[in-house]
């Protein structure tokens, strides 16, 4: 088997926990990981975000995966980091409890996420991949968002 066959057969991940779940989102999104900083609250912003940060003269919108993903608020620890990912060309952060790894997961072990949460409020979950011991549940981040809002995340950054 030659070896470009193999490596498109792999996905390219960044993987994180928040509680004790298990996510990943294509590397290929993903532009940098950053320890917890300050972040400014922008007023009537939906209650996802968390408000903007400057990244190396960059305003960037931080969104809070717990928020969004309507789960209890917790406090930032040690190992809170925030993903910074490309989205339609633009950068946003993701808060998350933790970054696990980056990983390459084989095609063959990724399935199309379960009926019960293949409604159109978990249409950016892509899959779930199986790892030994381990279920990750895979994000598309491009898809996180709708169009509507995507709008009031653009007129934040106005």
């Amino acid at each position: 088997m030659d070896s470009k066959k193999l490596d498109s057969d792999l996905k390219g991940l960044v993987t994180f926990k928040i509680d004790n779940e298990e996510f990943g989102i294509d590397i290929l999104s993903v532009e940098t990981i950053i320890r917890m900083t300050e972040i400014t609250k922008v007023p009537k912003a939906p209650e996802y975000v968390e408000g903007v940060i400057n990244l190396r003269g960059s305003i960037i919108p931080i969104i809070d995966f717990r928020k969004r993903f309507n789960l209890k608020p917790r406090e930032d620890g040690k190992n809170t980091r925030i993903i910074v990912a490309n989205i339609d060309n633009k950068q946003m952060g993701f808060i998350v409890d933790s970054v696990s790894e980056v990983l390459r997961l084989p095609v063959s072990l990724i399935e199309p996420p379960p009926a019960i949460v293949a409604g159109i409020e978990a249409e950016y979950i892509e899959g779930v991949g199986k790892l030994d011991d381990r279920l990750l549940i895979l994000i598309n981040i491009e898809k996180l968002f709708s169009i509507s809002e995507k709008k009031e995340l653009n007129e934040i950054l106005k």
